[in-house]
C-alpha cells in the first residue's frame, strides 16, 4: 500500500443515505439524510491485479477510448462502462473533480467554509463555520438554514447535490468566483453573496471537558492528522481520560488513521484487506499509550477509514465504544486514468477488523448505543473506566 492510500469518499454522487457533509467542498461528499455520497475511495497504486480486475478496468478504458476516437465523451462512455457492474462505489470523476479531491486531501480545498446537513422536513441548515472563511465573515453561523444557491432552491435535494452547486462545479468554478446564497435565521430571510476562496482543513480539534476530560475530535483524515492525533495525546496529562470523536468522519488517508491508532496502541495489528483475492496487513508502530482510559464516539457518519480505527480500538479491548452504528464503508477502489485525463474507481476488495469482522454493509455496532446526548454518555463511561482528572 502507498502513502496515498484512501478510504474516503470523493465528490461524485450516488443516491442513497448517511449523514453529515462539508459544504465547502473539502474532502468528503459526507451526507445527509436521503442522500448517499460519492463512493468511498482507497487507491491501491502499486497493488497488483488480477485478470478479473484488469478486464474490468480494461472495459472502462476502452469504452472511454472509442468514445474519443468517434469524437463523443469519454467520460460519459465511462460512466455507462461502470454503471454496468451493479456496484454501488464504483464510479468515474472528471479530470478537476478528482484533483480537487486529492487536494483536499492534503488539507485544502476551495469553497466558502460551510458545513452542514439535511434535516428530517428536508431543509438544509449549517452545522459548522469554518473560522476566517468567507462564510464566517459574512456572518453565517450555526443553526442557519441555507434556502438557494445561485438561485436554485436547495430544499429536499441530497446535501450532497448542494455542496456541488456551492463548489460550481458545473463550470469549474475557481477560487474567486462569487456564489449567491439564500438564507434564513428564524423569521429573518436575507441573501448574500460570497467569492469562494482556497481554504485549510483543521480535521482534528482539542478540547478538554469541565471534568478535565480531552476530546480529540477528527473530522476527517487528511495529511498529517495522525500525527496531530499522537501529539494531542501525548500532551494529555497522564491519568486523563480521552473522548476520540470519529462523529460524521467520513475516511480520508488510511494511512492517517493507522497513525492515529498508534497513539493508542503498543504495535500489532489494525486491519487486513484484500485486494482481488491477495491479502494484506496494517500495523502500528510500537510506543502508543494503551493504559490511559479511553471512549471512541460514533454514528451513521463514522465511515471507511474512521470505521478501520474504531473496529481496531474494539477488537483490541482498547476503547469502549459509544453511539449508534457506523456506516458500513469497508471496500477497496482502484483508480485507473482514462484518455481524456478523468478517473475511473472500481471496487478490487474490501478490509477487516483485527478480529476478522467485515464492515462494507454491516458497519460497526456500538458497545453502548446512545444517540442524543451521547457525549455525556461518552463522559460517563470514561469516568467509570479510571481517573479522567
Amino acid at each position: 500500500m502507498s502513502g496515498r492510500d484512501l478510504f474516503c469518499q470523493p465528490r461524485r454522487i450516488r443516491r442513497g443515505a448517511a449523514l453529515t457533509l462539508v459544504f465547502a467542498s473539502v474532502l468528503v461528499a459526507g451526507a445527509a439524510t436521503g442522500s448517499l455520497p460519492g463512493p468511498d475511495r482507497k487507491t491501491a497504486s502499486g497493488a497488483p491485479r488480477s485478470s478479473a480486475s484488469a478486464g474490468r478496468h480494461e472495459t472502462v478504458t476502452d469504452a472511454a477510448a472509442e468514445a474519443m476516437a468517434a469524437g463523443k465523451s469519454p467520460m460519459e462512455a465511462a460512466e455507462r462502462a461502470v454503471s454496468r457492474s451493479g456496484n454501488r462505489w464504483d464510479a468515474v470523476y472528471s479530470q478537476g473533480e478528482y484533483e480537487e479531491f486529492e487536494e483536499a486531501l492534503d488539507g485544502e480545498y476551495t469553497g466558502v467554509g460551510l458545513w452542514a446537513r439535511r434535516e428530517r422536513d428536508g431543509r438544509i441548515e449549517v452545522t459548522k463555520v469554518s473560522s476566517g472563511s468567507p462564510a464566517a465573515g459574512a456572518g453565517i453561523r450555526a443553526g442557519d438554514r441555507l434556502r438557494s444557491v445561485d438561485g436554485a432552491r436547495v430544499d429536499g435535494r441530497p446535501v450532497t447535490e448542494v455542496v456541488s452547486l456551492l463548489r460550481g462545479d458545473a463550470t469549474d468554478a475557481a477560487a474567486g468566483t462569487p456564489v449567491r446564497l439564500g438564507l434564513e435565521r428564524g423569521t429573518h430571510a436575507w441573501s448574500l453573496t460570497l467569492h469562494r476562496a482556497r481554504l485549510s482543513t483543521d480535521s482534528v480539534t482539542v478540547r478538554n471537558l469541565v471534568d478535565g476530560a480531552t476530546v480529540i475530535a477528527i473530522d476527517a483524515f487528511t495529511k498529517g492528522s495522525g500525527d496531530v492525533v499522537r501529539d494531542a495525546v501525548q500532551q494529555t496529562p497522564a491519568g486523563t481520560g480521552i473522548v476520540l470523536d470519529l462523529r460524521g468522519n467520513s475516511g480520508g488517508l488510511v494511512t492517517e488513521a493507522v497513525t492515529a491508532a498508534s497513539a493508542f496502541l503498543d504495535s500489532g495489528l489494525v486491519a487486513t484487506y484484500d485486494v482481488d483475492g491477495r491479502q494484506h496487513a496494517l500495523h502500528v508502530e510500537t510506543g502508543g499509550d494503551t493504559t490511559r482510559p479511553l471512549v471512541a464516539l460514533v454514528d451513521g457518519g463514522t465511515m471507511s477509514a474512521a470505521e478501520l480505527l474504531t473496529g481496531a480500538l474494539q477488537d483490541r479491548g482498547r476503547a469502549v465504544v459509544v453511539g449508534s452504528r457506523t456506516f458500513g464503508k469497508g471496500s477497496v477502489q482502484m483508480p485507473t486514468r482514462l484518455p481524456d485525463g478523468s478517473v475511473a474507481e472500481l471496487t478490487v476488495g474490501h478490509y477487516r477488523t483485527p478480529s476478522g469482522r467485515g464492515v462494507d454493509g454491516k458497519g460497526i455496532t456500538p458497545d453502548l448505543e446512545a444517540d442524543t446526548g451521547a457525549l455525556k454518555q461518552a463522559e460517563t463511561v470514561l469516568s467509570g473506566l479510571g481517573d479522567a482528572s
